[in-house]
């Protein structure tokens, strides 16, 4: 049995034997010391998807999107790659700090950033701030005039595209969240408010119109837009803008079959056909650096055939380790990992172990029909906004991610214990 399915699998996976190795490691190996469920994050390839993004934008900047996810062990990765960090939150912003980064490096979003958050993001020295709203531009302009300092900062232009992706994860049109509405007017607003503060530095504009796309239309047309009105503000305002930032964006595979995005050079190629000259751009990919690296592995506990109606494989995780099938429907593979099986498929559906009819992971899928329990079921593409989004619903401790590269393995995040859970309660 042969792994070849180069975009759904980390490139290390493979059979060794009777079973799936991940970065030299088998999985039964794996299980036995680590336990399941589990995240196992192929370390070649994470630095192998940071390095094609920073080759791809030579003379610009890539921000790693740390919400897809982040440890202090991933960010010493990307610190050592030359790779700079998006966070969006104090918690990401304390990660990237005990990960040990420069704080110069770090761009720091979210659209409802509180005093706290700002002014430990202006003490430490953050590199940029992404401002998101007028509320904001007044409250970080006291932070930074409090402290002393003049903050750079970007813009966050909603540019009025639809990148022809699920809702929930659409994020550049103007019925939006995030950011200033570009054909409302208020992007231009926010750029003569942040030059009027003298305790703001217009650093440059920033956009993101969405997560896990697969083609290039919503980008170029994205791209054009920010270009364009960046040119405006200059001749408006006398002024020259350094930066703009296109944000993420770029989806992954999750099953065979799925549309193959392009690669980073052919995103950036793009970008650059619009990009004046004396600007120096800027991305924010984290599902495509992350997404494919990871591989979710489970235990199977039971198996409960309803004749003629369905069969559901019951694991050791669920919904509390992956919540995007439950929240908007994402697709994803799964393989028998532990051993071969000569025995015809069977149509099964892959469920969790939670109070909740909803916790499904994968349905309809073709797995062998001798399934059964103790086996394990590996599915990959578990890299992006699984461990960043898991929760301790029923009070289900979070699995730990295993970082493997050459034989070796590491845990990078330990697993929640009863202890932790407990550890909050008075």
């Amino acid at each position: 049995m042969t792994l070849v399915i180069d975009e759904v699998w980390p490139r290390t996976a493979t059979w060794a034997g009777d079973q799936l190795t991940i970065g030299g490691i088998g999985v039964r190996e794996l299980a036995a010391e680590f336990g399941t469920p589990a995240y196992i994050i192929d370390q070649a390839e994470f630095e192998a998807r940071c390095a094609e993004w920073r080759d791809a934008l030579t003379g610009g900047e890539v921000h790693y999107g740390g919400k897809a996810f982040l440890c202090p062990e991933v960010v010493r990765w990307l610190d050592r790659l030359g790779l700079c960090l998006d966070v969006c939150t104090g918690g990401e912003l304390a990660v990237a700090r005990a990960g040990g980064i420069a704080p110069g490096r770090v761009v720091f979003h979210g659209n409802n950033k509180s005093v706290a958050e700002l002014r430990a993001a202006v003490a430490w020295g953050v590199g940029c701030v992404v401002v998101d709203s007028f509320t904001e531009i007044d409250r970080l302009a006291a932070v930074a005039a409090e402290a002393g300092v003049r903050q750079s900062v970007l813009i966050r232009v909603t540019p009025g595209v639809n990148a022809h992706t699920h809702e929930f994860i659409a994020t550049g049109g103007d019925d939006s969240k995030f950011g200033f509405s570009l054909n409302a007017g208020l992007a231009a607003e926010a750029v003569s408010r942040v030059l009027a503060r003298p305790s703001l530095e217009l650093t440059g504009l920033h956009s993101h119109i969405g997560s896990q796309i697969t083609d290039l239309e919503g980008f170029a047309l994205a791209a054009r837009r920010m270009a364009d009105f960046l040119l405006a503000c200059e001749r408006r305002h006398g002024v020259t803008i350094r930066k703009l930032d296109f944000g993420g964006g770029l989806g992954i595979v999750h099953r065979p079959g799925d549309p193959v995005p392009p690669r980073p050079a052919e995103v950036v190629a793009v970008l650059r056909a619009v990009l004046p000259g004396h600007v120096r751009p800027a991305v924010e990919p984290g599902r495509s650096i992350a997404g494919p690296t990871t591989v979710a592995l489970y235990e199977v506990g039971t198996v409960k055939e309803i004749p003629g109606v369905n069969t559901y494989i019951s694991v050791d995780g669920g919904m509390s380790d992956n919540p995007r099938p439950a929240m908007y429907g994402a697709a994803y593979t799964a393989t028998l990992a532990s051993r071969a099986s000569g025995a015809p498929p069977r149509v099964a559906t892959i469920v969790g172990k939670h109070c909740e009819s909803g916790d499904v992971l994968i349905r309809d899928l073709p797995l062998p029909a001798d399934l059964r329990p103790g086996d394990l079921l590996a599915i990959p593409a578990s890299g992006a906004y699984q461990r960043a989004m898991a929760s301790n619903y029923n009070h289900v401790a979070r699995p730990p991610v295993v970082a493997v590269r050459d034989g070796a393995a590491r845990v990078i995040v330990r697993r929640e214990t009863e202890e932790d859970l407990l550890r909050l309660y008075s």
